[in-house]
């Protein structure tokens, strides 16, 4: 009997993503099936990690599920799909649209008065919910170095210099997309792996400070009643030379959020933290495991909600929510100065839950345990 168990753990599961490391040439395999039970997709990658999704299963409980090979029609409907539109990329789901979009060259500016500078790469915009509603926003007019989703930093001492990543209208630091790799369409995922570096520019000639690897992964899910999309977004930030780059106690920096510029002004962006904060100015500096940020888009409420992994550097960590524009951030230097030093890369984890009408918190707490404590696979050989 080839196959793997599935042990659910502390919580119940509902179409729950599970990964496991497999041997070699079990490539050949495309579903797994419990007994009496469908066909699920099963997938592999050159990695030989294998990627399925349980629709259900009960806390404490567990489920024995066999390997097959079988015809790619009558095991899934639909597949996630990886689209180029010149050198950048689109993210979708078979039969239900597009998710989002990565832009891997730097973007036209949209408005004459933009200055050059302002130009950015590497970044996910739009992110559409799943009533095809974008959600984000790009050079919005009052923070035009917002992006959609993006990652940087602001103030940093980096070889007796102060380069600012994030803030690039000043002129000492950007972030620029060096390539991606690792398209991948799937029944259970599709995704990409890009490639960015931190630019020092107030350095004659200009250095690179960081490198930064994005892994993002759109999963098959989200197929209910009340539909969502699920995608991963995991980040590596490493030392591109032998100094490190310390990063001073401030108020906003790391992964960062734009939302639609209908949900600019003190009264239009709707905030829920994990912690039941929907106050944006008392939510402004707490911990928390997720943040939901939305607002009304053509007639109806939208939003996404970032989850934060557990293992995150400094988890959980502290939000930056403004006070009148609709922005979110991860921060861990709120919490005071650290260092990203050669040999110890900045690794965060981001789940990313996309979906129509009001956030529920129950569900967003089911989702972020099945994030933060995934089933238990194990391999079942002969």
């Amino acid at each position: 009997m080839m196959g793997v168990s599935v042990a659910a753990g502390a919580y119940d599961r509902q179409d729950t993503v599970v990964t496991i490391t497999v041997p070699p040439g079990w490539a050949q395999f495309n579903a797994v099936q419990a007994q009496g039970g469908p066909l699920l997709p099963f997938q592999v990658g050159a990695d030989r990690k294998a990627w399925f999704i349980i629709p259900k299963l009960a806390k404490g409980e567990f489920q024995n599920l066999l390997l097959k090979s079988s015809p790619a029609a009558t095991v899934v409907e639909g597949q996630v799909v990886v689209n180029r539109r010149g050198a950048d990329m689109t993210i979708g789901l078979a039969g239900r649209g597009q998710v989002l979009a990565y832009r891997a060259q730097q973007t036209a500016l949209p408005r004459a008065d933009i200055k050059p500078v302002f130009s950015r790469a590497g970044y996910l915009h739009p992110v559409f919910s799943p009533s095809h509603k974008a959600l984000t926003d790009d050079y919005p007019t009052n923070h035009l170095h917002h992006h959609g989703v993006w990652a940087a930093w602001p103030h940093t001492l980096f070889e007796g210099r102060k380069p600012n990543f994030w803030e690039m209208g000043l002129g000492l630091g950007t972030v620029e997309a060096v390539g991606v790799a690792g398209l991948t369409d799937g029944p259970v995922w599709g995704g990409l792996v890009a490639q960015h570096r931190m630019v020092d520019l107030s350095a004659a000639p200009a250095q690179t400070a960081l490198n930064e690897t994005w892994e993002l992964r759109v999963f098959n899910l989200g197929r209910t009643a009340r539909p969502y999309y699920l995608f991963d977004l995991a980040l590596t930030q490493t030392c591109a030379g032998p100094d490190p780059i310390k990063l001073p106690e401030y108020r906003y920096g790391g992964l960062g959020v734009r939302g639609h510029k209908a949900w600019d002004g003190k009264q239009n962006a709707v905030f829920l933290t994990s912690e039941g904060e929907t106050d944006r100015v008392k939510g402004n500096t707490a911990r928390a495991r997720w943040c939901y940020l939305g607002g009304q888009l053509e007639g109806g409420l939208s939003g996404l909600a970032v989850l934060g992994h557990p293992e995150n550097f400094r988890a959980p960590q502290p939000l930056r929510l403004h006070p009148d524009e609709p922005f979110l951030c991860f921060v861990p230097t709120q919490l005071g100065e650290f260092a990203i030093a050669p040999g110890e890369p900045y690794a965060p984890r981001y789940r990313f839950v996309v979906f129509d009408g009001p956030p529920d918190r129950m569900e967003l707490d089911r989702l972020w345990n099945d994030f933060a404590h995934p089933p238990v696979a194990t391999l079942l050989t002969p």
